[in-house]
């Protein structure tokens, strides 16, 4: 039957565009033609009739009684939605006639829904199912503490609510969506959170374990059902509880800061506080076991912690907020301890976030170049590696730099945003850390910029910022030398600190890189200083230059001559000489050419005789001695 689907999809269409007022519009609309459907409805100028009581056996004929008392009792709710919503800007408070007509609304809703749970609870007639019947008395112990808590009965509130919440933990175990996950979150605990305040119940406990001691265990058949839907929840109380710890017994009671031991007395800080440990526990873990994992996955790994320091950060905003609204100053104790944890929180979530920047770009915090990367799926090999590095275009290595020139920015924000929490200004030697902290990411991303500089062709802009890096360095290193809990082993996941070993390596780097630096740009003025010989003869065409090594570069636009003259071509006398028996003179008679068959009729001796009667011409075309 879907009831909660039901009615939740009618609640977010509604609001998404409108008001709780829109909302009853709609619902008038709705049982207007579901009346029709079941031809029900009061006739113009007809005698009114009673309205009947919903049976199970005309449910089970038709949903659209079902839907009926849904839209009945869903109209009511939304009319005291309506009227405290009208009446919260009141600044002289909400009066009791209006206070009470909210609670008749209220209670008319929750009537309307238990007497629907009661007819569905006869499975046998109305052929409702377990789920059917567990949502509808959820539904209705939702619309019942909704009645109570305007009333102010917190203890009968906590109740109601404990089941709806019991119930629908259940329910969200075997179901798929988050529609029962979006009751839980946004209307049902932070009700039971304040119906628990206002009954004096201490903030240490969860929400799970005061719903689990206010649930009606007397109520045989409710429980039966839930068990057989999830045993877990009336034992833990929230199948989420199994997560890092399960409540507040196995939780931290105590958080430290800077040498400061103050008391966590909120119950939703000490279980995300837990589940801050058991994620780091599990992120050192995963990165000492496995030393060959690329910096995205790497950087996946910091996920489960950053999400838990999240929680955690989330939690303590929220308890710092319920004091303000209760009227609590900032001098109160507790107030005092909350923002110590604040801090606290707020300085583990920046540390893991720097942490997961420091992966990302990649080994040694990004000095270490690393351009060629062996594809997914194939062997790296080093000279495939080395292949790689040479043919990546310059545009992509310009690319991969600036990414990494974005993630230092990312950890240098992240570094301002720490001095802004509280107590930190005032804490001289964790400033000075800091300071030098960000000085070494600076170092990180002028490098960075230097290299881009160096493969575009400018190597004086390179060399200014390698220098600029080599000071910030070496302003950071004696600070960061000293620092407490910097000796981190090598395996250790990277976070805000800054070992030793990490500062040592870049000052070598970039001494290396600043004298590399300085040749470039000394070599560079030679040039312009002595030209080369070459220089001379750039108006000869390229391809009259080809023996010749191009020191002073290539002239592309003087490759050929063109368009092309008559030139003088030097040519051997051997052409002349193989062709002179094949030419005739003017002044002599022609030639007789004996063949091989004339040589051999008349003979050697003959053939030798008529040669060398015949005149000898000297030179060349019978000039010369």
């Amino acid at each position: 039957m879907d009831i909660t689907k039901f009615i939740v999809s009618s609640r977010e269409m509604a609001l998404l565009y409108g008001d709780y007022a829109t909302y009853r519009s709609q619902l008038a609309g709705k049982l207007l033609n579901c009346r029709k459907k079941l031809n029900i409805v009061t006739k113009s100028r007809g005698k009114f009739n009673p309205k009947i009581q919903v049976t199970a056996a005309q449910i089970a004929e038709n949903h659209e009684y079902l839907h009926l008392q849904l839209l009945t009792s869903e109209r009511a709710w939304a009319h005291a939605m309506a009227m405290k919503s009208a009446h919260s800007t009141d600044t002289k408070g909400m009066s009791s006639k209006t206070r009470s007509h909210i609670v008749s609304r209220l209670e008319k809703a929750a009537r309307g829904a238990e007497n629907l749970a009661g007819v569905l609870s006869e499975a046998a007639v109305s052929g409702a199912v377990s789920t059917d019947i567990l949502e509808a008395r959820a539904y209705a112990s939702l619309l019942r503490g909704a009645a109570q808590f305007e009333k102010q009965s917190w203890e009968t509130c906590l109740k109601s609510y404990a089941i709806s919440r019991i119930v629908y933990s259940a329910l969200s175990t075997s179901a798929k969506g988050d529609v029962f996950k979006d009751l839980l979150s946004e209307t049902i605990d932070p009700s039971i959170r304040y119906a628990a305040y206002q009954a004096k119940i201490p903030r240490t406990q969860p929400i799970a374990t005061i719903a689990q001691q206010a649930f009606a265990h007397a109520d045989a058949n409710l429980v039966g059902r839930i068990q057989s839907l999830n045993p877990s929840v009336l034992e833990q109380g929230d199948p989420d509880a199994k997560q890092g710890s399960s409540g507040a017994e196995g939780a931290p009671t105590t958080i430290t800061w800077r040498a400061r031991e103050v008391k966590i007395e909120d119950a939703a800080i000490a279980v995300a506080w837990a589940s801050v440990g058991t994620a780091k526990s599990r992120l050192a873990a995963k990165v000492s076991s496995t030393s060959s994992l690329q910096p995205k996955d790497m950087a996946a790994a910091y996920d489960d912690i950053l999400i838990a320091s999240q929680d955690a950060v989330d939690a303590t905003k929220q308890a710092i907020d319920e004091l303000k609204n209760e009227g609590v100053t900032q001098s109160d104790p507790r107030m005092q301890s909350l923002q110590i944890t604040r801090t606290a929180v707020n300085y583990e979530m920046i540390s893991w976030r720097i942490g997961r920047n420091r992966a990302l770009v990649g080994e040694n915090d990004g000095a270490k170049l690393d351009f060629g990367q062996a594809p997914r799926g194939k062997v790296a090999t080093t000279e495939g590696a080395e292949r790689s590095k040479k043919d990546e275009a310059p545009n992509k290595q310009i690319t991969k730099l600036k990414e990494k020139v974005v993630l230092y920015d990312g950890a240098l924000q992240s570094l301002e945003s720490i001095t802004e929490l509280p107590g930190v200004a005032n804490d001289q030697e964790l400033s000075s850390r800091l300071k030098a902290t960000s000085e070494y990411f600076t170092a990180l991303k002028c490098l960075a910029i230097a290299r881009s500089h160096a493969i575009a062709g400018n190597a004086a802009n390179a060399l200014a910022l390698v220098d600029h890096a080599l000071d910030q360095c070496r302003e950071a290193g004696p600070v960061l030398s000293r620092a407490d809990g910097n000796d981190s082993p090598a395996s250790a996941p990277r976070n805000i600190n800054v070992s030793k070993r990490d500062v040592r390596s870049l000052h070598d780097l970039l001494s290396g890189e600043l004298q590399r630096a300085r040749a470039l740009v000394e070599i560079l003025n030679l040039k312009k200083q002595n030209p080369s010989k070459t220089d001379l003869s750039q108006n000869k065409p390229l391809i009259n230059q080809l023996s010749t090594y191009p020191a002073g570069g290539v002239d592309l636009q003087n490759i050929v001559v063109y368009p092309p003259h008559v030139e003088s071509v030097p040519v051997k006398p051997l052409f002349l000489d193989v062709a002179w028996n094949y030419i005739d003179y003017p002044d002599n008679q022609p030639r007789q050419l004996l063949s091989t068959n004339d040589r051999i009729e008349k003979g050697p001796e003959k053939a030798a005789t008529e040669e060398s009667a015949k005149p000898q011409k000297r030179g060349w075309f019978g000039f010369g001695r």
